[in-house]
């Protein structure tokens, strides 16, 4: 069965930190470079980070130098640990596959996601 569980939002004031984390099941962890989007009220979802089977890692310039992203095979887990939360870091959070996502019965799968919300 395919799942991706994404947990850790919350609100969070300017310049605080969160933990993301995401539980993904073994058919779409093992092997497979993982990625964390976000999308915000209005705009189209995109890629914050992604991290290979490896360990190797990317990210977007909007986040590069305060998020982290890795992963802990064994827990079929990955995380994107946020520093210096920024109003505009306001989104829904989702993992996924990358650079594909995951597609079940012909279509994207996506998890229910995880609100960050950076405000004062």
């Amino acid at each position: 069965q395919v799942q991706l569980v994404e947990s850790g939002g919350g609100l969070v004031q300017p310049g605080g930190s969160l933990r993301l984390s995401c539980a993904a099941s073994g058919s779409i962890f093992s092997g497979y470079t993982m990625g964390w989007y976000r999308q915000a009220p209005g705009k189209q979802r995109e890629l914050l980070a992604y991290i290979t089977s490896g360990g190797r890692t990317n990210y977007a310039d909007s986040v590069k130098g305060r998020f982290t992203i890795s992963r802990d095979n064994a827990k079929n887990t990955v995380y994107l640990q946020m520093n210096s939360l920024k109003p505009e870091d306001t989104a829904v959070y989702y993992c996924n596959t990358n650079p594909v996502p995951v597609r079940v019965r012909g279509s994207d799968y996506w998890g229910q996601g995880t609100q960050v919300t950076v405000s004062s």
